[in-house]
C-alpha cells in the first residue's frame, strides 16, 4: 500500500505538526491505514516540549516529495553472487524472465551487474576470443554440479583451478600428440566410453577425466586414476552437451560488469533522467549510504513515476507547501487560513477551510463527528495546537468552536490544561537560544499577492528584552534574506504573550514599507498594540497594502 503523507507547511509551528499527527492517527484508525504524519522541517522548541510531554516521536521529516530513485525502484530483488556458476545464475534469470541481475557480496553490497548478453558472451565469444574457449576457471565440484554427474574418484573438488578443456574425439596417437602442448595438471579431458583415450589421459596425469554419455570408467582405470591422482566424473550427457555445460561452470564474475551506474535512494528522478536514458545499461541499482542494495529500476520505470499522495494541513498555498507539492497528488486540504497560492487539482478533493483559531480544532471536531475518542497523547497534541495558535484562547482569532473543542479534549488528556499552558509558553524563548536565521525561519510563511512576494515570520516571547538585545542581528539577517531569496519584502512579528501586543521588524521594498501605517518605533520597526495574530490581524493589512502599491 502506498503511503499518504499528512503534512503541514514549511517551517512548521505547533499547530502544523500536531494537526498532521492527529489527522494521520484518525485516518489510520478509520479509512486510510497507510496515512503517515510528516513535517516539512524540524519542530521548534515549544513543539518539542509538546512531543516530549505527550510521549510522541517527531513525525517523518519530509523536505521534498518529488519522485526519487527510492520511490520508483523495485525492492524485492533477486540477486547473485560473484562465485556462482554461470548456469545457476542463467537459470534464475530465465525462470523469472530477467534481462539483468545485480551481483552482491555477503553483506549485500553491490559488486557488479550481469546481463543476459554478457552471459551469452561466455558461451559464444567474439571471433578473436575463440582461443579462450578451452580455458575454464572453476572447481571440479561446480563442474559436476552443472552436469548433474557423479564422481567415480574425487580429488580436491573444491579447489579453484584454471582448467584447459580438451575433447578426446580422435585416435590414441593423435590424442597423445596433441595434449603434449598443454600442461597435464590443468587438463580436463572429455571422452566417451573409449579406454584407448582414457588410458593415456590418466597415464599423463591430467587433472580430470569426464566420461560422457552416461558411461562409467571401468574399475581398472579408476584404480589407475587413484594412483595418479586423476579425478573421474561420469556425465549423463553426450559429449557435445557436456562440453557446452562445462563452460557454464565458469563463475558469473567472468561476465560481470563492474563499472555499474548506480544511485542513492534520495536522488530526484528529474535530475538523473538524461543520464539513465543515455546509458547502455538495462538495470540500475539503488543503494543505501553503505552501498547495500535497496532495489533496482529500469528505464521504463522513469516514464511516469507515481506521484506522492499528500494531505495538506494548516496551509493551502504551494509557496508554503513541501517542495514538489505541485507535482504530487493532493487528496485533501484542512486549513484555517486564507485561500490562495494557486492550488489546483485534476479531480475533486476534500477541501475544508473554516474560520477557527487552529487546524487542531478542525481535526478534533472530525474525531468527535466520527465518535472516535483520541488517545491521551493525541488529545494533548491537538490541545497544544489550539493553545498555541489561539494563545490559550486569548487571541482575536479564537472562536466558540475553539473553546468547545479544547473543553472536549480536556476530558482525554492526562494534564491540567491551565498549568500545562503556562509551561508551554514558558518553554524555551526562541530568541534566547536560537540563531537569528533560525528565529526568522522557525515560523515563516511566504505569500504572493498582486505580483509581490513577501515572507512573514512570527516569534512569541514572554517580554521584549531578548528582542532588543538581538535587534541589530535580526535586522541584518532579515535584509540578507530578502536579497538572497529575491523577494520583495520580509518581516518578523515579535509577539509579547504577557502584554498581548507585538512589534514588527521589516525589510525590503521601500514602497511597501512606506505604506505601513502602524506607529513607528525606530527605523523599519513598528508598534502593533493589541495585535497578536498574523493570520487575522497582520496579514489582512499587508494584503491591503500589496493590492494598492504597484511595482
Amino acid at each position: 500500500m502506498m503511503n499518504t503523507y499528512v503534512i503541514g507547511h514549511r517551517n512548521p509551528d505547533t499547530d502544523a505538526i500536531c494537526s498532521a499527527m492527529a489527522y494521520a492517527d484518525l485516518l489510520q484508525r478509520t479509512t486510510n491505514p497507510g496515512a503517515v504524519a510528516a513535517a516539512c522541517g524540524t519542530a521548534n522548541l515549544r513543539t518539542k516540549f509538546v512531543l516530549k510531554k505527550a510521549g510522541l516521536n517527531h513525525p517523518r521529516l519530509l523536505m521534498d516529495v518529488r519522485p526519487t530513485t527510492g520511490d520508483v525502484c523495485r525492492r524485492n530483488v533477486l540477486s547473485g553472487r560473484a562465485d556462482e556458476p554461470f548456469m545457476e545464475v542463467y537459470r534464475r534469470m530465465q525462470q523469472h524472465r530477467l534481462k539483468a541481475l545485480p551481483i552482491l557480496d555477503s553483506d549485500r553490497k553491490l559488486v557488479g551487474l550481469v546481463s543476459l548478453m554478457r552471459l551469452m558472451h561466455l558461451l559464444i565469444p567474439d571471433e578473436q576470443d575463440l582461443g579462450e574457449q578451452r580455458m575454464l576457471q572453476s572447481t571440479l565440484a561446480r563442474i559436476r554440479s552443472v552436469l548433474g554427474g557423479t564422481f567415480q574418484h574425487e580429488v580436491e573438488s573444491q579447489r579453484h583451478d584454471q582448467f584447459v578443456m580438451f575433447i578426446g574425439a580422435m585416435s590414441r596417437d593423435g590424442f597423445e600428440d596433441r595434449i603434449k602442448n598443454y600442461p597435464a595438471g590443468k587438463l580436463i579431458v572429455l571422452v566417451g566410453d573409449r579406454p584407448s583415450i582414457q588410458t593415456p589421459a590418466i597415464e599423463m596425469g591430467v587433472r580430470a577425466v569426464i566420461v560422457t554419455g552416461g558411461f562409467k570408467m571401468n574399475a581398472d582405470l579408476v584404480a589407475m586414476a587413484k594412483e595418479k591422482g586423476v579425478a573421474v566424473i561420469s556425465s549423463p550427457l553426450d559429449t557435445a552437451m557436456t562440453a557446452l555445460l562445462v563452460r557454464t561452470a565458469k563463475p558469473v564474475s567472468e561476465a560481470m560488469q563492474t563499472d555499474v551506474i548506480s544511485f542513492r535512494t534520495n536522488e530526484l528522478i528529474h535530475t538523473i533522467r538524461d543520464e539513465v536514458q543515455d546509458a547502455g545499461q538495462d538495470l540500475f541499482p539503488v543503494l543505501d549510504d553503505e552501498d547495500r542494495l535497496v532495489g533496482v529500476f529500469a528505464k521504463s520505470d522513469m516514464i511516469d513515476p507515481q506521484p506522492a499522495r499528500l494531505i495538506l494541513v494548516d496551509h493551502n498555498e504551494y509557496s508554503q507547501a513541501v517542495q514538489g507539492a505541485s507535482e504530487a497528488q493532493i487528496l485533501e486540504v484542512i486549513d484555517h487560513h486564507r485561500i490562495g497560492g494557486g492550488l489546483m487539482s485534476r479531480e475533486p478533493i476534500r477541501f475544508i477551510n473554516d474560520v477557527v483559531g487552529s487546524t487542531c480544532t478542525m481535526i478534533a471536531r472530525l474525531f468527535r463527528q466520527q465518535a472516535m475518542m483520541p488517545d491521551a497523547p493525541i488529545a494533548l497534541c491537538m490541545a497544544s495546537g489550539i493553545i498555541s495558535d489561539t494563545l490559550y484562547l486569548q487571541s482575536p482569532t479564537t472562536t466558540d468552536v475553539d473553546r468547545d473543542m479544547l473543553a472536549w479534549l480536556s476530558h482525554y488528556v492526562d494534564v491540567d490544561l491551565d498549568s500545562y499552558a503556562r509551561e508551554f509558553f514558558a518553554e524555551g524563548s526562541t530568541l534566547s537560544i536560537s540563531s537569528v536565521e533560525d528565529v526568522l525561519a522557525s515560523d515563516r510563511k511566504t505569500y504572493t499577492e498582486n505580483d509581490w512576494t513577501i515572507a512573514v515570520s512570527q516569534a512569541e516571547e514572554l517580554g521584549m528584552e531578548r528582542f532588543y538585545e538581538r535587534k541589530q542581528e535580526l535586522v541584518k539577517s532579515l535584509e540578507e534574506y530578502v536579497k538572497s531569496n529575491a523577494i520583495d519584502f520580509a518581516c518578523l512579528m515579535i509577539t509579547d504573550i504577557t502584554t498581548q501586543s507585538s512589534l514588527l521588524l521589516v525589510s525590503g521594498n521601500a514602497k511597501i514599507i512606506g505604506a505601513i501605517d502602524y506607529p513607528a518605533v525606530d527605523r523599519n520597526l513598528y508598534d502593533l498594540p493589541g495585535i497578536v495574530s498574523r493570520k487575522k490581524q497582520l496579514l489582512p493589512q499587508l494584503m491591503w497594502i500589496l493590492n494598492r502599491v504597484h511595482k
